[in-house]
């Protein structure tokens, strides 16, 4: 079994201290030391980061710039066809 042990490094930042107390009870809760749970959060919170064409996608899906307009019509088909998907 290989093990790989990265080295750490000291980071210093400051944080609101209601998030820092936040933070020491999930620690204690999870049973982790309070630099683990911070490595871990910050490691789930960027690997799930959209990469750069995702992001471009919701920029234009929230943009409107493709969005059309559907009438009453248009509307009741599209409900009918989902209806029967189920």
């Amino acid at each position: 079994m290989n093990t790989t042990i990265e080295r750490k490094q000291q980071a210093s930042f400051r944080l609101r201290a209601s998030l820092m107390e936040r933070l020491r009870a999930e620690a204690r809760y999870e049973h982790r030391s309070l630099t683990d749970l911070v490595e871990i959060l910050l490691d789930e919170a960027l690997k799930h980061r959209p990469n750069p064409e995702t992001m471009a996608a919701i920029e234009e899906a929230r943009s409107g710039k493709y969005a059309g307009t559907i009438d009453a019509s248009s509307f009741e088909s599209f409900m009918k066809s989902i209806n029967e998907i189920e």
